[in-house]
């Protein structure tokens, strides 16, 4: 018996890294997987259905059910259509991960306006369009006397959270992830469905284009033989499975960062300090007390 038994699951971005660890491993728990990847480059360029094709089959082989999708999450429509192959083909959605993510790292001074659009529509509008349509139907199957309500994981990432030189475009769509999953939290709560994200901290093909550009190396961060591997993909599933399951009720509008085996709960933006006079401030005053909040 699996936690996921009898769950309809649906995974974005499921071709490799991460999202195939989980597509994995919440089908080796019980669900049936809806495998969603463009086959694009890690920069958004290109389709294939190869990379959906393979890891639904490798499902397959181990016993599972899984169906792959080959749709661009980034488009509305096509968000629709991914979540309608979980209703075609099996009746009934109880789980969304929103993994798919590609890269377009620029200085903000060389970003491009297609630079920006494209992260922001596979990030944030991604999770956004597939999000919204999976809620559609949580909602009207909750509102047709079922309470078996949702759960819907997002991916965001540490980076929202410290920043980092060259990745604006990431970062406010990371950043957008984390306050859209507490805006999705609260709406769809009443209706037994949750929201969560989790920030990874793995080697993925992504994480292998940045430290790249930085003058490193992915290779760096390999284990030595026969030693616990902190940055392998598969490390986040477990996360996302319990998160998926119904032991995870109840919790919602949570962000989680983990890497290896330690896992911390985020909070969001929180005053630190504070100033305060009677009145309105004029603008010599903040010149004087600004500082006790910037140090």
């Amino acid at each position: 018996m699996g936690s996921l038994d009898g769950k309809v699951a649906v995974v974005t971005g499921a071709g490799q890294g991460i999202g195939r660890a989980e597509a994995h491993l919440l089908a080796r728990e019980g669900a049936r997987v809806v495998v969603n990847d463009l086959g694009c480059t890690w920069q958004g360029e290109g389709e294939s259905r190869m990379a959906a094709d393979q890891v639904a089959e490798e499902i397959r082989k181990a016993g599972g059910q899984a169906v792959p999708n080959y749709d661009d999450v980034s488009k509305f429509d096509s968000a629709k259509r991914i979540i309608a192959t979980a209703l075609q083909t099996w009746g009934r959605l109880d789980i969304l991960v929103n993994n798919a993510g590609i890269l377009r790292d620029k200085m903000i001074f060389h970003m491009e306006e297609t630079d920006f659009d494209s992260v922001i529509g596979v990030h944030l509008k991604g999770t956004f369009g597939l999000t919204r349509h999976a809620c559609a139907h949580f909602r009207d199957r909750h509102k047709q006397g079922d309470e078996s309500g949702g759960r819907i994981i997002n991916t965001t990432s540490i980076v929202a959270l410290r920043g980092n030189a060259g990745q604006a475009n990431y970062i406010a769509a990371k950043g957008g992830i984390a306050a859209l999953t507490l805006a999705t939290s609260l709406d769809m709560k009443k209706y037994g469905v949750t929201c969560n994200a989790i920030s990874p901290g793995a080697r993925t093909r992504l994480i292998a284009q940045t430290q790249e550009a930085k003058g490193g190396s992915a290779e760096k961060r390999m284990p030595r033989a026969g030693e616990f591997d902190p940055f392998d993909p598969a490390n986040i599933a477990p996360l996302a499975a319990f998160l998926a399951s119904d032991q995870a009720r109840g919790i919602t509008g949570r962000v989680f960062h983990i890497v290896g085996g330690k896992i911390d709960l985020y909070q969001g933006w929180t005053p630190v300090k504070s100033i305060e006079k009677k009145g309105r401030w004029e603008v010599g005053e903040l010149k004087e007390r600004i500082r006790e909040l910037t140090g």
